[in-house]
């Protein structure tokens, strides 16, 4: 049975017969803001043209992009495995294979841009660093599919944040659609469902990181209490992690965003406050039975044995105990999780590219071969 499928742009999105489904609501409430306002007025290095899809009862958003190698990883392939990666090379702690990895990375990043790996459509990209999937019938992924390539017939088709932890028949239904499965980095996950050894010694781990919260003065708050004066506060501990730690191709959220999350209930938020002033926040969203937090920040100037990402790990875990759903804690801090229980596992990126010009496929093919034998070993070996 042949499923209604529709693509929406600025011009026609309030013509979009909303259903009541989870995603479709997520959509309303945080995407269509951002199609209408532009993707950087939230997101200051992202810059994108966000569409949505509709199949079935299902809205999903997309964007669409053509080169624009500065963006954020969230919509550039070339960010992802090119920039973002040679950031992350000194994690390895081996200089010999840095440099051997460098030279690499800066050859494959002349390939890459020759074979204009950032013309791409990306689906269910929501532009924060964990997309979560609604259910999604091998059917309509065909149907998504043969749809795009009549209306992009030169951009690579993408769907980003595949794992086989939350469900081998996503995995599956891309292959079986002729999509190629490319390494993208290593997930760590926790399912409170799990009974196993793992499970009962995270228990007293949560309990001692629970504890901290009292121990060191600070009160949980929710959205409902983050006031506008709090909203800098947020972005400026969210970039102390993620932008000044780690890497300023993480997506960096500006104060609009934090406005939208809390006026629309995008994001649910929670926060560590003492002395009225907020130390630590996180901001998760839940789709399918999972949830995933593209939110968090500390303030990292305060010594580390006040423990401020332990206890917004514990609330994160805690939440979903309560909730019964599966925590997607994404990737980073890996030692931490590992030893709190959480369960890693590969995220790949389905990539369908069977359309385009040789030249193209030939240049996604090597990047395939040379990610999924070389880099994802390397993940799993250094634990990354």
């Amino acid at each position: 049975m042949k499923q209604r499928i529709c693509l929406y742009n600025i011009t026609n999105i309030d013509t979009l017969p909303w259903t009541d489904s989870e995603v479709a609501t997520l959509t309303k409430n945080y995407w269509v803001p951002l199609m209408k306002a532009g993707s950087s007025t939230f997101i200051n290095n992202v810059n994108t043209q966000p569409l949505a899809l509709t199949i079935d009862d299902l809205v999903l958003p997309v964007t669409v992009n053509y080169k624009e190698l500065e963006n954020s990883y969230v919509c550039s392939p070339y960010s992802h495995y090119i920039t973002y990666s040679q950031e992350e090379l000194p994690i390895l702690n081996n200089p010999l294979l840095e440099k051997s990895l460098a030279q690499v990375l800066t050859f494959m990043g002349i390939i890459l841009q020759w074979g204009e790996i950032n013309q791409v459509v990306i689906v269910n990209n929501w532009l924060l660093s964990t997309n979560l999937y609604p259910d999604l019938s091998t059917e309509q992924i065909q149907e998504i599919t043969s749809y795009l390539q009549k209306q992009f017939p030169n951009h690579t088709i993408i769907f980003r944040s595949i794992n086989t932890f939350l469900s081998d028949d996503l995995f599956n239904s891309f292959v079986q659609n002729g999509y190629q499965m490319v390494g993208s980095r290593q997930i760590y996950l926790f399912n409170p469902k799990d009974t196993s050894v793992m499970r009962t010694k995270m228990r007293w781990r949560l309990k001692q990181d629970t504890e901290l919260i009292q121990q060191q003065g600070y009160e949980v708050i929710d959205s409902s209490q983050v006031s506008p004066a709090d909203i800098p506060r947020i972005v400026e501990l969210y970039n102390a992690l993620y932008l000044e730690k780690y890497s300023y191709n993480n997506p960096q959220f500006n104060e609009k965003l934090i406005e939208l999350a809390l006026k629309n209930k995008a994001l649910q938020i929670q926060a560590l406050r003492k002395e009225e002033k907020i130390d630590g926040v996180i901001g998760f969203y839940e789709l399918n039975g999972v949830m995933t937090t593209p939110l968090l920040g500390y303030d990292t100037s305060l010594p580390q044995n006040i423990g401020l990402y332990r206890m917004l790990s514990a609330l994160l875990t805690i939440a979903a105990t309560e909730k019964d759903i599966i925590l997607h804690q994404s990737s980073g801090a890996a030692s931490f999780k590992r030893f709190r229980g959480f369960v890693a596992n590969i995220e790949y990126s389905a990539i369908f590219y069977q359309h385009l010009p040789a030249k193209r496929r030939l240049v996604w093919q090597v990047l395939r071969l040379l990610v999924n034998q070389i880099a994802v070993p390397l993940m799993r070996k250094y634990k990354l």
